[in-house]
């Protein structure tokens, strides 16, 4: 059933963004994943910066970041420092280097609160999706009573799925937030 199908790819999309979410907060390791959402002005558009740029980890706990036009330097360097990262660029003319330090306890419940807000909001979504999905089901004339109760079901138990697969995520980066 095509509802079904639909229904089911909305709910993966919400899941997909939870995750690309969760990849963005910060635990105590260096991880490139970091950056993603930072973006600068390069040549007259918003561009991030994995984009102009090589990205490493090294010894676990500090990023290089080695433009590849070097001019961008500077104006790496300025969008790092006002991005919301909390991270201090530290340039040498050739490469930016960001020491990821070690979090705080209040930090990490602070971001363990975060990762729990942004589960919400993706359950949230999923939840819409089984409204529209069910909606769809009753606005199907063609369907009889039994089938669209059943579809219903089906939407139900693919909701639940989700959910939990939201759950999954949010706790594993939630212990992996929590770990020093």
């Amino acid at each position: 059933m095509e509802i079904l199908e639909l229904t089911k790819h909305k709910m993966e999309k919400a899941v997909e963004m939870l995750q690309g979410n969760l990849k963005t907060i910060r635990t105590g390791v260096a991880n490139a994943s970091l950056l993603e959402h930072v973006e600068f002005e390069y040549y007259g558009s918003m561009t991030p910066i994995n984009q102009v740029a090589s990205i490493k980890v090294v010894e676990g706990r500090q990023l290089v970041i080695k433009p590849y036009d070097k001019s961008t330097l500077k104006d790496l360097e300025r969008a790092i420092a006002t991005s919301d990262t909390g991270l201090v660029p530290q340039s040498d003319g050739e490469v930016i280097r960001l020491n990821v330090p070690a979090l705080t306890e209040d930090r990490r419940k602070e971001l363990t609160k975060t990762a729990d807000k942004m589960g919400e909001e993706a359950k949230i979504a999923i939840r819409n999706v089984r409204r529209e999905g069910n909606d769809a089901i009753k606005k199907d004339k063609e369907l009889t009573e039994d089938e669209s109760k059943k579809l219903q079901e089906k939407v139900q138990k693919l909701t639940d799925e989700y959910v939990k697969k939201v759950d999954a995520a949010v706790s594993e980066k939630s212990a992996e937030i929590m770990k020093v």
